[in-house]
């Protein structure tokens, strides 16, 4: 009987679940699969034949104490506050599930410290790859301790200073796009959107994992290329002292941005991961405007779409007008069969066979008996 597989899955955006739910879509039928996660609501429309495990929603809660509170936190870890009964309970959950269930590979996405929890049950686990500055102890510790990394992006991607001796263990699936609309002409689009035929559309974008894109910068653009129209999908964030434009046009959440990003000629986003392979996907020019994100996650993402001449960006939104043009002009240049070569269609499906046959190459063999530890008295 094949060993189940379990999943934890981090709660800050829907990017993780996601991208969980595309790989489990491809598992076997008789692979018992399940997700641990803070935030079920993401798992709504995943097959019912996933088990989904709720575990406690910690953000914002109070350290018991000052006193609690004034410990420092190791340099080993990263987030790891004393006192909290929400916390022992995580751990109490993920460790009775992962007993219970004889999980046969956990897969983390993400987190350093569920991976050495994993590690340390003596479950075999696996971590996502994320991009950022992760050459801390903390994760340099963590990945070690998995039996494999599963990148859902193309190697071309990978950081330069990621240490040889894990790139060996990383599975990189190429470009793991979540979203699965057909993706549209130019023309089609448009006349799907009812958008003007001739004129140049800019689609500026966010996911929901952060504040929003700033919105001011935006009427800088619009009055600096007033010939063009923006449009822009997802939250923004608003100062309050902005003034709108005709040819500005704020959509809010789309159903389907696909639609959208085949009708722009240029798009502006984050360098978040489906974002990216949206726009790689519909092969359009890239200007990625990168987020903050925890270990500069967004910005070292964006470094490498930009050294393989798939994107470029800007330090800063630009708030002048020659800024905007000159940023437009570049992404002009752009060839775009440099970015949509980073997408991979088949990217969830050699994911999870990857991980199905790492399980199941795990747990085949002789059974191997360790020396006990011997113990020495001082």
């Amino acid at each position: 009987m094949k060993k189940p597989i379990a999943f934890f899955a981090h709660h800050q955006g829907r990017g993780h679940a996601n991208r969980i739910m595309a790989i489990a879509e491809h598992f076997s039928q008789d692979r018992q699969v399940s997700v641990l996660t803070a935030g079920p609501d993401y798992f709504e429309s995943v097959s019912s034949s996933v088990e989904v495990v709720a575990l406690p929603n910690m953000i914002g809660e109070t350290v018991p104490t000052a006193r609690l509170f004034d410990e420092p936190t190791p340099s080993v870890m990263h987030c790891v506050p004393l006192g909290l009964p929400s916390m022992r309970k995580t751990m109490r959950t993920i460790v009775e599930h992962l007993d219970h269930r004889d999980i046969g590979l956990f897969v983390v996405d993400v987190s350093s410290e569920i991976g050495m929890l994993g590690r340390i049950c003596s479950t075999p686990t696996v971590q996502m790859r994320l991009h950022g500055d992760r050459n801390d102890v903390g994760h340099i510790g963590s990945y070690e301790a998995m039996v494999g990394i599963l990148a859902p992006f193309d190697e071309r991607m990978e950081q330069q200073d990621y240490p040889r001796h894990l790139r060996d263990k990383t599975f990189y699936t190429g470009g793991l796009c979540t979203t699965r609309d057909q993706v549209l002409s130019r023309a089609e689009a448009r006349q799907r959107l009812g958008l003007p035929s001739d004129q140049k559309i800019v689609l500026v974008m966010t996911g929901g994992g952060g504040s929003g894109t700033p919105y001011a910068p935006l009427t800088i653009a619009a009055r600096a290329v007033p010939d063009a129209l923006w449009l822009v999908a997802g939250p923004v964030l608003r100062e309050g002292h902005e003034t709108d434009f005709p040819n500005l046009k704020e959509l809010g959440w789309v159903d389907n941005v696909t639609d959208h990003i085949a009708a722009a000629d240029i798009v502006v986003a984050s360098a978040g991961d489906n974002t990216v392979h949206e726009i790689a996907r519909a092969a359009r020019k890239f200007v990625v405007m990168p987020e903050w994100r925890y270990f500069s996650e967004q910005h070292r993402k964006a470094s490498e779409l930009v050294r393989l001449g798939a994107a470029v960006s800007a330090p800063y939104w630009p708030g002048d007008y020659e800024g905007w043009r000159g940023l437009l002009q570049r992404a002009e240049e752009l060839d775009t069969e440099a970015l949509a070569t980073l997408h991979e269609p088949a990217a969830a499906a050699r994911a999870a066979n990857w991980l199905e046959e790492l399980c199941d190459q795990l747990w085949m063999g002789d059974a191997r008996r360790i020396a006990s530890p011997m113990l020495k008295v001082v």
